[in-house]
């Protein structure tokens, strides 16, 4: 018997994916319960040790066996340092936060391993953005001005981000160790055990002779979960297993059925009456009414769905890509299809019943993974070895593809824990009012570079609270309605998940659709643009926060409407026809003209999008004529 270096570590690899993957679901059932720092270090440790398995260094040297060395090298010094951190910190807890220098060099290799993570599961841009973050303590006293801070030892540093819950053990990697791994497995449940191809078919019949029928589908499905569950990761991770598998098998590219699940996934916490735990905060914050808010949200998040919903329809139109012809005939009745596909629609319902009624996600999602067993069996009338299988395949699938969420969530942490040593969160606020010198333009588009920066790999609601603090109150010092303000801040701390290079939404979908993290996130980012337009057009507009008369607010939001369908003709590049950039160009400014409120800009918009569109179809028939 030969000895196969190849197989012995991808038996590795699925052994550790299945121990974390068990090892979560038995915590969150009680069968033994462990602290929240204990789970993130150990959730951190095997992810990192399945990356440095499953990742090469570099690919140049790819199986080589230099390549090979590193990444034993790299994995075993990722479990000593993970298991030395599982024996020290309860007693650095209890001593009030006493270390010793061992902790500290231990932690010193914890954040080399943690940004040598971050490169290989999600790029170089990552890596060079946490080591930016990680260096600015040492730099920060030979900095002018307001960068000037007060300078800290290597020692100290890693002591904070890897002994304490500010840092590389902080909110982000415990999203990624509580409810994105358990969506992940139970997405991956649904997937072993048939219940995309149940969802396709209720797709092809429901949307059947309609184009792009599942990346519609997938717009709503997406957008009615999303509403509930808070979490764009976790949303991605639950639906992403149904509907992207759908919008490929229609013809969609692997990274484009991905990036439409991202956008959709994330503005579902834009989407009122539910809209996450974020908008329950701003309400108690500002002192208003959770109505109001509701209000103030469902014009724009309308418009943003309205927006990808033409997106993923022209993108079908210029792809070329058929509707899905079902023959009825061939085909078990309605009702039959609903009774088998009960297995799934049960668990799916209790599954949001719960998050509604105010269960945690992560209880949610084990609870319904367990009605999706039962009700297999039962529906299957036998518990066989393939039954065991496909879970034993679920656990590992869902295990594998949380390891660059949480290298990506570790890595945020650095950023964060530096943000709150430095007091560089506070700086930057009165950066904002100082730099732009009180014109409320400047210091919207500052506003929006620094809220995504704060809001990289966090989630919405951990997100707004750090912009509600450190961004918020600059935009209200200088005029600007406490509302607006919040909302603008809340709609960016949304859509970080889908910004590049930190995008968890993007992150998930790019897993499941085995894409590129990198091109799904820049498609993502594009797909979603008007999300990043409409707070600049609310503050600018009130109308579309239904401020105003009934003339403004109708007029306002009509005209947004053909704004917001502009704006996706100009990011497909397709009406009719392709396109060619000056058009596109055109078109995008048009879209802006219409959004923005005013009669003038409505007039100049609607003018030059007619004049557009015009010759476009006279080019169209130009062509069909030749």
């Amino acid at each position: 018997m030969t000895f196969n270096a190849e197989q012995v570590t991808r038996a590795i690899i699925i052994f550790f994916a299945f121990s974390i993957g068990l090892f979560h679901l038995a915590n969150v059932s009680g069968v033994f319960v462990l602290s929240t720092q204990s789970i993130r270090i150990y959730h951190l440790m095997m992810m990192l040790a399945i990356l440095f398995l499953s990742k090469p260094s570099f690919v140049l040297f790819k199986d080589s066996i230099f390549d090979k060395l590193v990444s034993v090298v790299l994995t075993l010094t990722a479990l000593a340092s993970g298991i030395y951190m599982l024996s020290r910190w309860q007693d650095i807890a209890l001593s009030g936060g006493e270390t010793e220098q061992l902790d500290a060099w231990v932690g010193v290799v914890i954040l080399f391993l943690v940004l040598e993570g971050a490169r290989r599961a999600v790029g170089n841009i990552l890596a060079i953005i946490c080591t930016f973050f990680f260096i600015y303590p040492f730099i920060s006293p030979y900095l002018p001005g307001i960068l000037e801070s007060r300078g800290y030892p290597l020692l100290r540093i890693s002591e904070i981000l890897t002994t304490t819950s500010q840092g590389v053990y902080g909110i982000p990697l415990g999203v990624s160790a509580t409810y994105i791994i358990l969506f992940s497995i139970y997405g991956a449940f649904l997937t072993e055990f048939g219940a995309g191809d149940f969802f396709f078919n209720i797709a092809s019949r429901v949307t059947r002779n309609m184009r792009a029928a599942g990346a519609k589908t997938a717009v709503i499905f997406s957008t009615l979960l999303g509403m509930v569950s808070g979490s764009a990761a976790g949303n991605v991770a639950v639906t992403g297993t149904l509907t992207i598998p759908m919008m490929k098998r229609e013809g969609y590219q692997s990274h484009q059925a991905g990036a439409i699940e991202a956008v959709v996934s994330t503005g579902g916490q834009l989407m009122p009456p539910v809209m996450g735990a974020a908008a329950f905060i701003m309400a108690e914050i500002i002192g208003v009414p959770y109505t109001d808010i509701m209000q103030a949200a469902i014009i724009p998040a309308c418009l943003f769905f309205l927006s990808i919903f033409f997106v993923v329809h022209l993108q079908a139109l210029k792809a070329d890509i058929k509707p899905i012809a079902v023959d009825l005939d061939e085909q078990q009745s309605m009702c039959k299809l609903l009774i088998y596909g009960g297995q799934y629609i049960i668990p799916f319902a209790t599954l949001i019943g719960m998050i509604i009624s105010g269960y945690s996600p992560f209880k949610a999602c084990f609870y319904s993974t367990l009605i999706l067993l039962a009700c297999h069996v039962i529906w299957a009338r036998r518990l066989d070895k393939a039954f065991f299988k496909k879970s034993f395949n679920a656990i590992t699938h869902g295990a594998k593809s949380v390891v660059p969420i949480a290298s990506a969530c570790a890595a945020a942490g650095i950023i964060a824990g530096t943000l709150g040593i430095t007091g560089l969160g506070s700086k930057i606020s009165g950066m904002i009012i100082t730099t732009s010198g009180g014109i409320p333009l400047v210091a919207l588009l500052l506003t929006m570079v620094v809220a995504i920066i704060l809001g990289m790999g966090l989630p919405t609601t951990a997100a707004y609270l750090i912009l509600a603090t450190v961004v918020a109150p600059a935009l209200a010092q200088l005029g600007v309605d406490l509302l607006t303000a919040h909302m603008f801040v809340f709609f960016f701390g949304c859509v970080s998940t889908i910004t590049p290079p930190v995008a968890l939404a993007s992150y998930v979908a790019a897993g499941i659709s085995n894409a590129s993290i990198n091109k799904v996130s820049w498609t993502a980012f594009c797909y979603g643009i008007t999300c990043y337009l409409l707070p600049f057009m609310f503050f600018y507009g009130p109308g579309l926060l239904l401020r105003g008369s009934l003339g403004e607010i109708l007029l306002a939001v009509s005209s947004a409407i053909v704004g917001v369908i502009a704006i996706a003709v100009s990011i497909v590049g397709f009406y009719k026809t392709v396109l060619n950039i000056l058009t596109r160009v055109m078109v995008f400014f048009a879209g802006l003209a219409l959004m923005l409120q005013g009669m003038n800009t409505d007039l100049i918009g609607l003018a030059v999008l007619i004049v557009l569109l015009f010759i476009s179809t006279k080019i169209t028939k130009i062509k069909e004529i030749k």
